[in-house]
């Protein structure tokens, strides 16, 4: 019997060998979407952004897809920059030091990593979605260089930053884990698996 197909509607390899350690343990055979095929994110939610890329790839691939948006959100600025994580700055460490820059002088340094996943069946049609929430503060630097938001970001829980977690600890506290943790029992249920 073959493996029902999943594809990842993602571009970004590290987003992607995330999702794949994430969902390798199920019955399934998972391919990152086409090459070039890119989907502007215009939702105004993460959960807009991640039906637009999902529902897009399953119409092309006909196979059952799932994708996610997240982005980082601080309290002390009123959640930004959320959805606009990945647009925040030109480069990684431009983003950084804007963060930070913006935060200067600000002992309020909660903030959060927000994903929603959503699951598409072959027909795109919206089957489910779930969210996951990893909880931290801010850094006033990096914790280690070339780093992404992730290297600003502390786990108190794991004594490290988001960027430091291990494959493990990304699937127990990361925000994608928890929301494909979440998305993993309705997609076995819609394939009979359960």
């Amino acid at each position: 019997m073959n493996k029902p197909l999943l594809t990842i509607a993602s571009g970004n390899p590290k987003k992607v060998a995330e999702i794949e350690a994430m969902l390798g343990p199920l019955p399934i055979e998972l391919h990152q979407k086409p090459k070039g095929l890119d989907i502007e994110e215009t939702g105004s939610t993460y959960l807009e952004n991640a039906l637009l890329k999902a529902s897009y790839i399953a119409k092309i691939t006909n196979t059952w897809t799932i994708a996610d948006d997240s982005g980082l959100e601080v309290d002390a600025l009123d959640g930004a920059p959320g959805i606009y994580s990945a647009r925040f700055a030109e480069t990684n460490e431009e983003k950084i030091k804007k963060i930070l820059q913006k935060l200067e002088g600000n002992p309020y340094r909660s903030a959060r990593f927000c994903s929603v996943m959503v699951l598409c069946n072959p027909n795109a049609e919206h089957i489910h979605d779930a969210e996951g929430i990893c909880w931290g503060e801010l850094l006033k630097k990096p914790a280690y260089p070339k780093g992404e938001f992730e290297s600003i970001f502390w786990v108190r829980e794991a004594n490290c930053t988001y960027g430091e977690l291990t494959a493990q600890q990304l699937i127990k506290l990361g925000s994608r884990g928890k929301a494909a943790r979440s998305l993993a029992p309705r997609f076995l249920k819609e394939l009979g698996f359960n």
